[in-house]
């Protein structure tokens, strides 16, 4: 197996303009993420960019950067344009698309990822939850949930659905962290097969195409949802923990 994590990022963004460069703690919210997969070490890292001044934020960081179409319609179509260009003999065959508003993703949650990929070889598309963080999340239409046929005590388990809604009566709740791992062929398939389906424009989740389609989504659970930035408050906070950090 022969993976590699590309980051889809680009400047529009209807409640956070330009927020691929938003300052955190001195450094573009962009160039964190890079370097958080990086930390990871489970192949190369590149950034698929919507716009030249992500690929000079990146480039000037010492990164890789690829510039794409800026009208491509989704992250997925993103990652597979890059991928085109940085690997055009296909090499790598398991494409870790990782987004770019999580600056403080844990190396070991990509890991965790590919280790599913390597366990399961018949795995196609993957992704990450995590346990709710509080009750509020069940209400929060920016905390993406999903509905998991998931064993008790399982660490892994097949997605039903994903929905920005209010989920009601007993169970857990699962957030869904912006993490997909494809096999290369299934990035390809998935990217052609269809434009947006009409659940994936209701719910604005690119990933309720593949299950439109008919293509199963396997997740691995993790113990914490990082922080996403969508808005100013979650810049907010992450600014904040930079501080603490540092």
């Amino acid at each position: 197996m022969n993976p590699i994590v590309l980051i889809p990022a680009r400047m529009a963004a209807t409640r956070l303009p330009n927020k691929p460069l938003a300052d955190i703690g001195g450094v573009p919210m962009i160039v964190r993420v890079l370097r958080q997969a990086q930390l990871a070490g489970v192949g190369p890292v590149a950034v698929a960019a919507g716009d030249p001044e992500i690929v000079e934020a990146v480039r000037a960081a010492g990164g890789l950067a690829v510039l794409t179409d800026p009208s491509l319609p989704s992250g997925s179509d993103r990652i597979l344009a890059a991928l085109e260009v940085l690997d055009p003999e296909g090499e790598h065959d398991v494409v870790i698309n990782l987004q770019g508003d999580m600056p403080f993703v844990d190396p070991d949650v990509v890991r965790r990822l590919v280790a599913l990929f390597a366990d399961n070889p018949g795995l196609r598309m993957a992704t990450i939850v995590a346990p709710e963080a509080s009750p509020a999340d069940r209400a929060n239409p920016d905390v993406v949930k999903a509905v998991m046929s998931l064993a008790r005590d399982a660490d892994f388990g097949r997605a039903l659905y994903f929905t920005r809604s209010t989920l009601y009566g007993e169970g857990p709740i699962w957030r869904h962290i912006g993490i997909y791992g494809y096999r290369r062929d299934a990035l390809e398939q998935f990217v052609a097969a269809a434009p947006p389906t009409p659940l994936e424009i209701r719910e604005k989740l690119e990933q309720l195409r593949a299950l439109e389609l008919g293509v199963e989504i396997w997740a691995a659970v993790v113990a914490d949802a990082p922080i996403s930035v969508d808005n100013p408050s979650d810049l907010e906070a992450a600014r904040d923990q930079a501080r603490k950090s540092a």
